[in-house]
């Protein structure tokens, strides 16, 4: 699978959704989701957090950075969607460990998957406030005992990427970050509806709807698409 440094963020470019999924399980990836503010504001430290791992296009902004590189055919993967997208590919014959959100959230997670995919096997699972050394190291033990194939992680960035390389080093398998995913997931926060999300409005529709949260963050990244668009990138 080929890739793409974008201001030196190494990010992959799948011919599908099922290719990425096939290299990340060969190889016992973590995925991690790029977006513009990910490729814009890149320091040292999270760069390198990507570029050891998977990172895919989640976001509109990095889209239209390869295809200013030109992989014409690059489709964005919303990371909401690729770990259901897992979920229902490999609920047979791989087993899942989820990490992330609210005490309520987590559980609210876990008896959804169990009604929508009742084959499904979760090994384990816990809420993503982990205060203390011992609550970590407990978890990174049980993850190591339990031997999950999949594990999810929804702590938000780089937090998540941070844990999930610690675990790693004791229980290598396929891991990926999902910020917010469990509360989209069990409707605890509402996603955009379908006509934003295929005409690449999605983001414009969550400001919109969360503009003290996501305005200063849209101001930093405008700079980004100016330089995109005089393909300065």
């Amino acid at each position: 699978m080929i890739s793409q440094l974008l201001n030196g963020v190494k990010t992959y470019v799948p011919k599908s959704r099922n290719e990425l999924m096939d290299y990340v399980m060969e190889h016992k990836s973590i995925l991690v989701a790029v977006n513009a503010e990910k490729i814009y504001h890149a320091t040292d430290a999270t760069r390198s957090i990507i570029n050891r791992n998977v990172g895919y296009a989640d976001g509109v902004g990095a889209v239209w950075a390869l295809k200013r590189k030109g992989h014409k055919n690059v489709d964005k993967i919303p990371g909401c969607e690729l770990w259901l997208n897992i979920i229902e590919r490999y609920q047979n014959e791989k087993s899942f460990y989820l990490v992330g959100g609210k005490e309520e959230i987590i559980q609210k997670t876990v008896n959804k998957l169990k009604d929508d995919y009742a084959e499904l096997n979760i090994v384990g699972y816990r809420n993503g406030y982990i205060k203390y050394d011992k609550e970590r190291k407990d978890l990174i033990k049980d993850i190591a005992k339990k031997q999950p194939d999949v594990v999810f992680v929804a702590m938000g960035s780089p937090k998540q990427e941070l844990l999930m390389e610690e675990i790693y080093q004791k229980h290598p398998a396929v891991y990926q970050g999902l910020g917010g995913s469990f509360d989209v997931y069990t409707g605890n926060v509402k996603r955009a509806p379908n006509w934003w999300i295929k005409n690449n409005l999605e983001g414009i529709y969550r400001t919109l709807n969360e503009p003290r949260k996501r305005v200063m963050g849209d101001i930093r990244v405008m700079p980004y698409f100016f330089r995109l668009i005089l393909n300065r990138l």
